[in-house]
């Protein structure tokens, strides 16, 4: 089982041994986990380690993400070979059309849409009924920014309608963002992996953003944060703890249909990079996004009972 591993603890010395990562506190072994069942890596914290754990790291494909202190990403390591063809792939992703990129990035924020309006069908909420008929008008490259529109509806009705989503912000929006920084890391991964370069996006091309292709991937996984971080905060959570962490964790395992198939997050976004590799390389619109969750499936993002639970585990 691929996990996600979480460092927040000042003061910790991280080693190797026998192909785990060990993780000790003045000298005395705290924890361990062997490094193939490694997702990513996320650290939010002032840490010792070595070079040779990154190099084992990026040898599995685990990205490491470090945060600063609103939770967002402030740097990603990840291994420079991840595919038998990826000097192939890149160049044809740095070659593609902007007609193509602009088809992919339509599809990609009409994906975005439909799942923000299935979740707010599957919670009841008025309102969520207008959102597949914003996602059938969105263009290609968006011009019309209906991806913002959406948003601002979206948002005041899911959290509330003195809710401001703001990534500099504490409470919900840090959950927010810890929890897109998980689904962008393993978004990262995909990419590397597929043989892709996540610094040329199809749509965010920001010359500081080293993984514009990362976060025009994560856009339609989004809202399965937003679930999370919705339920979390009707149970009047509204800071990250270790319990609380575990649950946003448990999403790369979270099971998506996609292509036929039902697969975890972390699978789905190694399919969904590896689509995009093949446009880019045959220069066709060949793009289909994973299915929305059920009623019931979103239901179980973050059950009551599984926070009230994990609130209450030691930490």
């Amino acid at each position: 089982m691929e996990r996600i591993v979480d460092i927040s603890s000042d003061d910790l010395q991280l080693s190797l041994h026998r192909g785990f990562l060990l993780v000790s506190k003045d000298d005395a072994e705290v924890g361990r986990i062997a490094l193939d069942d490694i997702h990513a890596v996320i650290v939010h914290a002032r840490i010792t380690w070595s070079s040779t754990i990154v190099a084992a790291l990026a040898e599995r494909g685990a990205p490491i993400v470090f945060c600063g202190g609103n939770h967002m990403p402030t740097a990603v390591t990840l291994p420079i070979e991840g595919h038998h063809a990826q000097g192939a792939r890149i160049q044809a992703q740095w070659n593609a059309s902007r007609p193509l990129a602009k088809q992919l990035w339509r599809r990609v924020v009409s994906a975005k849409i439909v799942m923000q309006g299935s979740l707010l069908e599957a919670r009841a909420i008025d309102g969520a009924a207008a959102f597949p008929h914003m996602a059938a008008r969105v263009k290609s490259g968006d011009p019309d920014n209906l991806e913002a529109q959406a948003a601002r509806r979206y948002w005041p009705l899911l959290m509330g309608k003195d809710f401001r989503r703001d990534r500099d912000m504490d409470g919900a929006n840090a959950l927010l963002n810890y929890g897109y920084a998980i689904i962008r890391a393993s978004c990262a991964r995909a990419i590397v992996a597929a043989g892709l370069h996540p610094t040329i996006g199809i749509h965010h091309a920001n010359r500081g953003n080293a993984f514009a292709l990362a976060d025009d991937l994560v856009e339609p996984f989004r809202p399965l944060v937003d679930a999370l971080v919705a339920g979390l905060v009707a149970q009047g959570v509204h800071d990250l703890s270790p319990a609380i962490k575990r649950q946003f964790a448990r999403l790369i395992a979270f099971d998506l249909r996609y292509g036929g198939e039902t697969s975890p997050v972390s699978v789905v976004t190694q399919k969904l990079a590896q689509a995009v590799a093949v446009c880019f390389e045959t220069g066709r619109i060949d793009l289909a996004l994973f299915q929305c969750p059920t009623p019931i499936e979103w239901a179980g993002i973050g059950q009551a009972d599984d926070i009230a639970s994990d609130v209450a585990s030691p930490a």
